[in-house]
């Protein structure tokens, strides 16, 4: 297991633990709550830094699916990379931060959206920047899937939803 102590890129500002894939992550059941930053990765901006960023003031563990390096010309990396998304958003308990930023289309981020939304049991707190492309697909299948989640129209807004459900967590 590596777990990384460090924002990807050379930040310095610490993390209690933070994964990245292909990196695997084993919940012990002293673990600080798990956030999963879904979303967005192929042509958009790297929102997952300054994500993990404002994440670091609190005792958690982050998953993140943006890989430093990628190796694009490893046919291998596309089943390694579903498969650790896939299991990481099927970890008990883990809190899955959905952000949809302006530029492509991200047809698995909104494949694994309409998942999430389909289990009841699943945390989530979803965001759609308004020049995404398919805002309106996002509002509509969170408002009729769960009528009472909100979908947040800035990053900053949806990283303040996640850390006061994490706030909400530890207290309760």
């Amino acid at each position: 297991m590596i777990a990384h102590t460090d924002i990807p890129d050379d930040d310095q500002t610490p993390l209690p633990r933070y994964y990245e894939c292909p990196d695997t992550y084993h919940p012990a059941p002293d673990d600080p709550p798990a956030v999963f930053l879904a979303g967005g990765i192929t042509g958009v901006e790297n929102w997952q830094k300054p994500a993990t960023a404002a994440l670091a003031d609190f005792n958690v563990i982050v998953l993140n699916p943006r890989r430093r390096h990628f190796p694009i010309d490893d046919p291998g990396q596309t089943s390694i990379q579903i498969q650790w998304e896939h299991r990481c958003l099927h970890l008990p308990s883990v809190l899955t931060m959905f952000w949809f930023p302006p530029g492509g289309v991200q047809p698995i981020a909104m494949f694994e959206l309409g998942a999430a939304l389909d289990n009841p049991a699943r945390r989530l707190v979803v965001g759609a920047d308004p020049d995404y492309p398919r805002v309106e697909d996002v509002r509509w299948q969170t408002r009729l899937a769960r009528p009472d989640t909100t979908v947040f129209s800035t990053l900053t807004e949806t990283l303040a939803a996640t850390q006061a459900q994490l706030s909400q967590h530890r207290n309760g």
